[in-house]
């Protein structure tokens, strides 16, 4: 039973996808599950979406709204997450500090302890866009995510550029944490 159980959750991760309201959560899902851009409403409450991510691997994408009350239940969402989808728009200059405090909030959450994070700086295709060394500077990366996997990836969801390669950074992160755990988890019962 045990092994068989084992090789079933290996071909699972739940990905929890946050960032301010506007950032682009919605847009990129749709994008990354149809191809195609839709116009979003604000999400109230949170869109789940299952992804293929390569061959027997699905993605469980939770996209959690980011308005202001909606950061408050944030917490909620974060028990049993695999990788952490943070979505930033990088044109806008005047909430990228409201953005970064967010981050560091759900990063202190030890329900993340060592959880992959991929930031996906989305709206690239906006004048004044920060690239990614900007977002990685800005949101202090190294310095909050010491002890994990991260990556910055730039991206534009309207056009889907930077998608596939966020979507694949994300399965290996995810692949990568689950087969941590699960040893860490042998290693307790032995």
């Amino acid at each position: 039973m045990g092994l068989q159980h084992a090789k079933a959750s290996e071909k699972r991760a739940s990905i929890l996808m946050l960032g301010l309201d506007s950032a682009g959560k919605s847009t990129l899902l749709y994008k990354l599950r149809y191809k195609d851009a839709f116009l979003t409403m604000p999400t109230i409450g949170f869109n789940v979406d299952m992804i293929e991510a390569g061959k027997d691997f699905t993605l469980t994408i939770w996209d959690v709204g980011g308005q202001k009350k909606m950061r408050e239940l944030w917490g909620n969402f974060l028990e049993g997450t695999d990788a952490l989808l943070y979505v930033v728009d990088s044109s806008d200059k005047r909430r990228l500090e409201e953005s970064r405090r967010e981050f560091e909030i759900v990063l202190k959450n030890e329900s993340l302890n060592n959880v992959p994070v991929v930031v996906l700086a989305n709206k690239q295709d906006l004048p004044g866009a920060l690239n990614a060394e900007e977002v990685t500077r800005k949101f202090k990366m190294k310095k909050y995510c010491s002890d994990r996997n991260w990556y910055v990836q730039p991206c534009c969801a309207l056009t889907g550029e930077g998608l596939a390669e966020a979507l694949q950074r994300v399965a290996t992160f995810a692949r990568q944490y689950r087969k941590s755990k699960e040893t860490f988890t042998t290693l307790k019962e032995l």
